[in-house]
């Protein structure tokens, strides 16, 4: 298995910046940077791993170790409710709650139907009205078409993809599902900065 940080297969064409969905602090000594769908599985699994390993670097080195970007790569041709979800999440941002959104989507995310996430939406105490005007006409499309053309930018055809520093994390592709492994990644993010 090709566990491995493989600068040959590509890197991150459009750098972190303020405009990204950020936990921690841009100038961390290790930078994730995920493209997912709110309807993939293995989004969902590789999000609860890099949670489990941010508060274990939190804890081990520090707050300023790790800074995790989300960057949305719905993949509308087979997950139907994934592009509406994106469009739930940056509604949500405009509103300061983008995390918490992304979290609910991620928990429920056999569940995503137009309903559901106005029912998401008003859990997080969402002005509604607004909520639905922004899904309505559309207003965040714009964004996430810029993160899915950076991820195609950065050789992105799939999610979960990650990079780190820049550099595509490579879990190799004639691997089954569930690949993903915490302690291969932990140690991809540890040795990033050496």
């Amino acid at each position: 298995m090709s566990f491995d940080l493989d600068p040959d297969r590509s890197s991150l064409f459009v750098p972190p910046s303020i405009q990204d969905h950020i936990k921690g602090v841009l100038n961390a000594i290790v930078v994730l940077v995920m493209y997912g769908d709110y309807q993939c599985l293995e989004s969902a699994d590789v999000y609860r791993l890099i949670k489990v390993i941010g508060r274990q670097l939190s804890v081990s080195f520090g707050e300023g170790y790790l800074c995790f970007i989300f960057r949305h790569f719905p993949q509308i041709e087979i997950h139907s409710h994934a592009q509406r979800a994106a469009e739930a999440a940056e509604s949500a941002a405009a509103q300061g709650q983008f995390w918490q959104m992304h979290e609910m989507l991620f928990t429920h995310q056999q569940e995503l139907g137009n309903g559901y996430l106005v029912e998401y939406a008003n859990n997080l105490g969402l002005d509604i009205s607004q909520f639905l005007q922004d899904i309505s006409k559309k207003v965040y499309i714009d964004r996430i078409n810029e993160d899915i053309q950076s991820g195609l930018q950065s050789g992105v055809t799939a999610t979960p993809a990650l990079f780190i520093n820049g550099i595509r994390y490579s879990v190799g592709v004639a691997q089954p599902r569930h690949r993903w492994n915490i302690k291969q990644l932990m140690a991809a993010i540890v040795t990033a900065n050496h």
